[in-house]
């Protein structure tokens, strides 16, 4: 099960909104197959894994290891239960039952009529903390939510001013390199509008690989000039704003018209749930974060700690959670934290 996570996580940044799942075939305690779920609308992992094998009659006499329970529906792919049951695979251990309510316990339950022995939570927890973002999106209606910031080590995350639209950087280039990572890992990336103001970034991918992040910007009072780079229609944005643009919604630029004063961060939750978001990273500012961390809308940090001196400015959000990891970066610390 272990190889089944471990191969799921291929998939990280492409699979959605489908989860991650691993599949490892074994026949007399070796490894005869595997495979991962690549994207969606493409064929789920129980289905590499099977083609995979080269000698077919072996599958009769094999043990399937799945990381999430295979699913018993048609979507873009029929359903890999079926394919299980029809390759005479007798057994089948998974790791987490899904939680989305298409599945829920059908698949386990089709396997068993069909007569396979099943065995269901085998590193369980590691199994679902694989798929965190879907089981959080389908379970609480809401996309997962990645804090991250960088601050000082007198606790800032901005200096008092600045006389250029441009970032202060805080830390150094092989952290900015592992969030350019993330960004291509998660299905959106959301600022307030006092970071477009002053900062006027890009939010985009340049020192990683792979798809940008959708870009969500919330605007309540539409004071972000025509010109922000966040604008510039090479990737998908959301503009949450209370002013009805004359523009109409295209791809690559779709308005969300809100109450000014009564947008919350529930609200802008259920925009991006709405959207099919089911990951956001937050990346500011201090007001945006706090603004999430009050209402308890979180469910992990990632904070950077530069070796920089600022001595005023703006402080860094306040909060409370159980930091899970921590590691050096040449001159930087990097804490996550969960939400308890």
């Amino acid at each position: 099960m272990q190889r089944c996570i471990q191969l799921a996580k291929n998939g990280l940044g492409t699979t959605y909104p489908n989860p991650m799942v691993g599949s490892v075939i074994v026949h007399n305690n070796k490894i005869i197959g595997e495979g991962w779920h690549y994207e969606a609308g493409k064929p789920h992992a129980e289905v590499n894994a099977i083609a995979s094998v080269k000698k077919t009659s072996l599958l009769k006499e094999s043990t399937i290891y799945v990381s999430l329970e295979p699913c018993s529906h048609f979507g873009k792919t029929p359903p890999c239960s079926d394919l299980i049951i029809a390759k005479g695979i007798k057994k089948v251990v998974i790791g987490t039952i899904d939680t989305f309510d298409k599945v829920s316990g059908s698949g386990v339950q089709k396997l068993m009529s069909a007569g396979c022995d099943v065995i269901v939570g085998v590193l369980e927890k590691e199994c679902a903390d694989l798929n965190k973002r879907f089981f959080t999106f389908h379970n609480k209606k809401r996309p997962y939510i990645i804090l991250k910031w960088a601050e000082t080590k007198d606790g800032y995350i901005a200096p008092a001013s600045t006389k250029k639209r441009e970032p202060v950087w805080i830390t150094n280039a092989y952290s900015r390199q592992i969030v350019h990572k993330w960004r291509a890992e998660e299905q959106a990336i959301l600022v307030g509008n006092q970071t477009v103001l002053k900062d006027n970034p890009k939010l985009t991918i340049r020192d990683w690989f792979g798809k940008n992040p959708i870009r969500v910007v919330i605007d309540r009072s539409s004071k972000i000039p025509k010109d922000s780079s966040v604008l510039n229609l090479t990737t998908q944005t959301i503009l949450i704003t209370s002013e009805k643009h004359k523009n109409t919604n295209s791809d690559t630029l779709i308005y969300e018209i809100v109450d000014s004063q009564k947008c919350t961060t529930e609200e802008i939750c259920a925009i991006l749930y709405k959207h099919n978001i089911q990951s956001v990273i937050i990346e500011g500012g201090s007001h945006t974060i706090q603004s999430f961390i009050d209402k308890n809308l979180w469910d992990e940090a990632r904070v950077f700690t530069g070796n920089t001196i600022f001595e005023s400015g703006i402080k860094a959000p306040v909060y409370k959670g159980k930091m899970v990891s921590e590691e050096r970066i040449k001159t930087d610390v990097l804490k996550t934290y969960q939400n308890d």
